[in-house]
């Protein structure tokens, strides 16, 4: 049981990258497990901020193994840019990541036909990233899907021609412009890159690590409010951001699962479409999006914000099994007089406890207000040192979910975190 799982609580952007950064020390290996481009992990150490997409969040450690699972799917255009920017020579790149040969590609007619059934939505839109991560992952499950092995194959641009072609005649029934050449800039240079690397059974090589003891933290991307099955469909990503994902993600057994760890934010943002009971329209939202910067790191749009919704995070508790909290972005709430929680929902007049089924459903939400605290808190490493009201505040979410919160973040540096005993 030395595979850990880390990963979000709520809608994505609970600050993942910055987590795994800081806990890629006591382990040996991490390892993405889901997802795509459509992520975005952002972590910041001497004073550089750095946004990591496919690859794992504890690449900046040059002693840590690193792998992409096999439950990731891949844009070779985006790996490129990213390996490119990263910092360390490929050489050394190399030595620190592998790359399952069964994760899928996301080919550039993907991310066409993502716009193209994005744009018939109108105003049934769910926000997609537009990075061709629901296209990409169809082909996987209508196993027609090209996989980052195939690119070792001597037949290869015949594959990528004929995925293209099956694409391009999906397209003809759009009324949607576009350049093909121009999707397609990077991707091939993007393909050459990849097959520096290794690209392997990661499954076997996951057990076997784990096998012999080696520390193992499965990351995952986005947050469990946006799951396939469990998140508020249909404004959800196309992969299991649960912590059962892990398993499918990179090939392994829940007996080898530890802990479960899950990230949330001290309050609740949301990208795109869909459900958000907490959602605030008034200046304490746009205070919040201000204070915390809060723009999308992938597309760069203003995320929606909101108090805590404790309904909803009991439920991703539930979902994955949570035996650990952490709470980040904890600064942001400095300055606030009052700091509400919603506590339950009231549908159709009565007390809910449950995430209803129907989105379009009118939910009330019944909050518990707490005092909020005005110190400047980015300055403190320890528990102790933190505002009395801040210190109500966690205990207070550890009384509702009765799962603790063992580290607070303080900050966006990796400095910038409180590990609690």
């Amino acid at each position: 049981m030395n595979i850990d799982i880390l990963l979000g609580l709520q809608w994505g952007d609970e600050g993942k990258g910055k987590i795994v950064d800081s806990l890629s020390p006591v382990y040996d290996v991490i390892a993405r497990f889901q997802g795509g481009p459509n992520a975005g992990h952002s972590l910041e150490f001497n004073n550089v901020k750095h946004v990591l997409h496919l690859i794992p969040s504890g690449i900046f450690h040059a002693d840590k193994l690193n792998i992409i699972g096999n439950g990731v799917v891949i844009d070779p255009a985006v790996f490129k840019k990213e390996i490119e920017e990263l910092g360390p020579s490929v050489n050394e790149l190399i030595k620190r990541l592998i790359i399952s040969n069964k994760a899928n590609l996301i080919l550039p007619t993907h991310r066409i036909l993502d716009a193209a059934y994005e744009g018939l939505k109108g105003d049934s839109k769910i926000g997609s990233t537009l990075k061709g991560i629901g296209p990409a992952y169809t082909d996987k499950t209508g196993r027609n899907g090209l996989r980052a092995g195939d690119i070792l194959r001597n037949d290869f641009q015949q594959l990528y021609n004929d995925h293209t072609k099956g694409h391009m005649m999906i397209l003809k029934n759009y009324d949607f412009k576009f350049d093909l050449k121009e999707y397609e800039k990077g991707w091939f240079e993007g393909i050459e890159l990849l097959k520096k690397f290794s690209v392997t059974n990661t499954e076997y090589l996951v057990n076997e690590l784990a096998g012999k003891g080696k520390k193992i933290l499965a990351e995952g991307a986005q947050g469990t409010m946006l799951d396939v099955d469990f998140g508020s469909y249909p404004f959800v990503t196309s992969s299991n951001t649960i912590s059962a994902g892990a398993c499918t993600g990179l090939g392994i057994s829940p007996k080898r699962i530890g802990d479960i760890f899950g990230i949330f934010k001290a309050y609740c943002t949301r990208v795109g479409c869909g459900p958000f009971p907490t959602e605030l329209h008034d200046e304490t939202g746009a205070n919040l999006r201000n204070l915390g910067n809060e723009f999308g790191s992938t597309t760069g749009r203003p995320r929606r914000c909101g108090w805590l919704d404790l309904p909803a995070m009991k439920y991703s508790i539930m979902i994955n099994g949570i035996t650990k909290l952490f709470m980040t972005k904890a600064d942001v709430m400095s300055g606030f007089k009052t700091i509400k929680i919603c506590t339950s929902y009231k549908v159709n007049g009565k007390i809910c406890n449950e995430l209803p089924f129907n989105n379009d459903c009118e939910i009330e939400t019944v909050y518990t207000e707490i005092d909020g605290w005005n110190e400047v808190i980015t300055k403190y490493r320890e528990f102790s040192e933190l505002p009395s009201a801040l210190k109500k505040y966690i205990e207070f979410i550890e009384t509702q979910t009765g799962v603790p919160v063992t580290i607070v973040s303080v900050g966006p540096d990796r400095k910038e975190t409180i590990f609690r005993n």
